[in-house]
């Protein structure tokens, strides 16, 4: 199948390369614990990472890790096993993770806001042998752990994670939110600070890169269920080496990077984490991303990147108190996890003098599979080109083998050394994903004759007036156009004579007075018709995920239940 965005070589993109990025890449054979490993050797005495105050080398980071991995041998956890992280970001989560690693342990990741029944089912079906978490975090699991089978808990006290003049601080605060300040004894609780205290070392678990599964990733995936994609130690490292070679390109020196994004999402976890890891970076971690405290930390210390979502860099687009704060040390960014509004990029870049490029990925690849250059051309509203060693095409919406006609939108495919090995205990599902090698990413997308993508929406997000297809990317663009909105979404609204309806879910600016009518006109002065909002409905937030993306899966099974219609739509997955 010749699909559109080929030609004779197969791969336009290549010609709009920066001149220093390569079109391929060798991934070495080697386990992603053992690349970073290369960085202590390069760097010992470099920080490693920044936590509001406190410091670690490289080699305090990597003597901790290695102690980490000794107390899961102590506990019977070995090679294939899998420890759950149940961690915001905090100096205990690069820790863990790569002491799991280097002990042969699968990662789990969890996301702190889950609770109850979320939390329940996730570790069921992981069946960890430990987790890793917080005092302020441990009641949650306390709660599940009569139903689910958790062998032993290691708990840090978050006071001991900062510097020793801010805990009394620490615990003021905790009090005063009324959260636990002390680890729970028992007999399956282990205190962190007594794991990673001194003992004997452990060698280094063995594996294949290829196949031994480094992480569970848990997504909804194209069809809303969720289930963990199975990442690999080659899949990690091939992405960590791809954004590298990618995002390193134009900037002198070691990186600076400010981690807001979480790590226990598969986009903070690669670019957050992985690759400035193997790029000797330092990481300047945020637990929380409040948007106060981030200017105060790039104020603090001066990041170069700053990897986001496009909530974050609105909000500090829009910060009352912006013009107190120099934010000219910022060179590169790459915003992923939901589509970047062209106003957002555009102010970002006039404030920092960086560049704020869109980028594009998805669990199931690690995540990362395509960027805007950072130096070179930059087709504003695209996902920019493959990164090097990924392919891509477009095949038709109903039948993968096929190509759709020329110049026509189909669904996404990518193929390369991220793409995962399957999902974890879903077979069926990783054959409705996996074509020959070829990743279906559940997004409709062009691909101009240069190679650049262009993603038009969601396949399951499209909307069906009377038979015509609505992309809501393309009417929301049109919203944050107007001066008046600050955040928009929009969604299919069951009718009973059109089968959907474009309906629109929008935050006005603080003080600004927009009308139902004024937002209806303004679109239909803009775009086609059928595609404007027949209704507008208006919110002081629109609900999002851990990553700040909009959750029109929420939107819409609301919407559903003011029709009185049955719902649908397929639910999404809030963690693409």
């Amino acid at each position: 199948m010749e699909a559109e965005g080929t030609n004779a070589t197969g791969r336009p993109w290549h010609a709009h390369y920066p001149a220093n990025v390569p079109w391929d890449l060798a991934v070495p054979d080697q386990r992603l614990h053992e690349a970073v490993g290369e960085s202590l050797q390069r760097w010992p005495d470099r920080t490693m990472m920044v936590y509001y105050g406190a410091r670690w080398s490289y080699a305090q980071f990597w003597e901790a890790a290695g102690r980490f991995s000794a107390a899961l041998a102590a506990e019977g956890v070995g090679p294939g096993d899998r420890v759950a992280l149940y961690l915001p970001n905090c100096p205990v989560y690069p820790i863990a993770f790569f002491g799991a690693l280097r002990r042969g342990a699968t990662v789990v990741q969890v996301s702190p806001l889950y609770i109850g029944q979320d939390l329940g089912r996730l570790l069921k079906d992981a069946e960890p042998k430990a987790v890793v978490t917080l005092e302020i975090l441990y009641p949650n699991l306390a709660r599940v752990r009569p139903e689910v089978t958790v062998p032993v808990a290691f708990v840090a006290r978050l006071r001991e994670l900062y510097p020793w003049w801010k805990r009394p601080f620490v615990n003021m605060v905790l009090r005063r939110q009324k959260l636990p300040t002390e680890v729970p004894r028992g007999p399956s609780i282990r205190r962190w600070s007594d794991a990673i205290g001194p003992r004997s070392p452990v060698p280094d678990a063995t594996g294949d890169p290829a196949t031994e599964v480094a992480v569970l990733q848990y997504t909804g995936g194209t069809t809303g269920r969720p289930k963990a994609a199975m990442l690999t130690h080659r899949n990690l490292l091939a992405n960590a080496l791809q954004c590298q070679a990618w995002f390193n390109v134009g900037e002198a020196g070691f990186p600076v990077v400010l981690c807001s994004i979480p790590f226990f999402h598969v986009y903070g976890m690669t670019v957050a984490l992985n690759y400035p890891l193997i790029s000797g970076a330092t990481l300047v971690l945020q637990t929380r991303p409040d948007i106060d405290e981030i200017l105060h930390l790039i104020q603090r210390y001066r990041p170069t990147q700053f990897p986001g979502v496009p909530a974050l860099y609105q909000g500090i687009n829009h910060h009352p108190k912006l013009g107190r704060y120099d934010l000219r040390s910022i060179r590169v960014c790459v915003s992923g996890s939901a589509p970047l509004p062209h106003e957002v990029e555009k102010r970002f870049e006039e404030l920092t003098g960086g560049s704020l490029v869109e980028g594009y990925g998805l669990t199931e690849a690690s995540p990362v599979t395509h960027a805007n250059p950072v130096v070179g051309r930059r087709k504003t509203g695209t996902i920019g080109l493959p990164l090097p060693a990924t392919d891509q095409r477009v095949v038709d919406l109903e039948e993968p083998s096929r190509a759709p006609p020329p110049g026509e939108a189909g669904e996404l495919a990518v193929r390369g050394p991220q793409v995962m090995l399957g999902y974890y205990r879903h077979p069926e599902e990783t054959a409705l994903v996996l074509h020959d090698g070829w990743l279906l990413t559940g997004d409709v997308a062009t691909i101009d004759d240069e190679g650049y993508v262009t993603i038009v929406d969601r396949k399951k997000d499209m909307i069906d007036v009377a038979g015509l297809k609505v992309y809501p990317r393309e009417v929301e663009e049109v919203l944050f156009q107007h001066p008046g909105i600050l955040d928009a979404a929009v969604i299919g609204r069951l009718d009973a004579q059109r089968g959907e309806v474009v309906h629109a879910v929008v935050v006005p600016r603080p003080g600004v007075t927009v009308t139902e009518a004024e937002l209806i006109g303004f679109v239909r002065e803009r775009i086609a018709h059928y595609k404007a909002p027949r209704s507008v409905e208006f919110r002081s937030s629109l609900p999002k995920s851990a990553v700040q993306k909009v959750l029109r899966r929420v939107l819409r099974e609301e919407s559903a239940r003011g029709s009185g219609l049955p719902d649908a739509a397929a639910p999404t997955d809030p963690a693409r």
